[in-house]
């Protein structure tokens, strides 16, 4: 198998970091350069990476996000923000009008472009023999994590990782089945099994954190009205 998908398939997620571990300037620097390269619409490049390494500042972060701990143990903390400032600076600087906000495509732009460029991190990350956890809590937070980092407006945070040498071995996680989720031509009916199949397969894989089947807790956290915070948030942020 090509050593690249074999490495793809082989991920996991890790939560515990060797504290002593420091990654050397060279290895994030290639973590970073991997990042920037990401696909991004129009060569936009819509997003921002902040790299958190006082340990202090990461102290202030874990207190916002509690259940989070490794994002103080880890070798290092990215934040990868959506950022919609760049080309507001450049509207503003050509005297154009900037009317992001009478369609929801640029924030979904600017979306895709951090989230592509924290997979190609997580990527070069285990490439390098490291391990590393995608932090979306970061959202739960959003008005003081914001604060933290003095986020502009047309700004707003999508997740961080953190990246670090593993202390504990996970297993790889099963995926829902192929057939729930792969379309040839088409978008295709599937038998409602295929994700009763995947509570027992997820069951018996018993993993700790996972205090519920994967159907109540998606139909649990989908059955509550959303936080409507977010949304204020980002019209705030001037994305909205």
């Amino acid at each position: 198998m090509n050593d690249v998908i074999a490495l793809l398939k082989n991920h996991r997620t890790y939560r515990n970091f060797a504290e002593n571990y420091e990654l050397t300037d060279e290895e994030l620097e290639a973590i970073l350069s991997a990042s920037r390269q990401a696909p991004s619409w129009m060569n936009g490049q819509a997003y921002s990476i902040i790299v958190v390494k006082d340990k202090a500042l990461r102290e202030k972060l874990v207190a916002i996000n509690p259940t989070n701990p490794h994002m103080l143990h880890s070798s290092v903390f990215l934040l990868f923000v959506a950022d919609l400032k760049r080309t507001q600076m450049v509207a503003q600087k050509e005297q154009v009008a900037y009317e992001i906000t009478d369609s929801l495509n640029p924030l979904i732009i600017a979306t895709t472009d951090a989230s592509l460029a924290l997979q190609n991190a997580v990527i070069a990350t285990e490439a390098l023999g490291l391990g590393s956890v995608i932090v979306g809590s970061v959202r739960n937070q959003i008005e003081a994590v914001s604060e933290l980092f003095n986020l502009p407006d047309y700004v707003y945070p999508v997740a961080g990782l953190s990246i670090g040498k593993p202390t504990v071995e996970m297993q790889i996680k099963p995926r829902l089945p192929k057939q729930a989720v792969i379309h040839y031509d088409t978008y295709k009916e599937y038998d409602y099994q295929l994700i009763e199949d995947y509570d027992k397969t997820m069951k018996k894989f018993g993993e700790a954190r996972e205090t519920k089947l994967w159907t109540k807790k998606f139909a649990d956290y989908y059955s509550v009205s959303g936080d409507k915070s977010f949304n204020d948030y980002l019209k705030k942020q001037k994305l909205l």
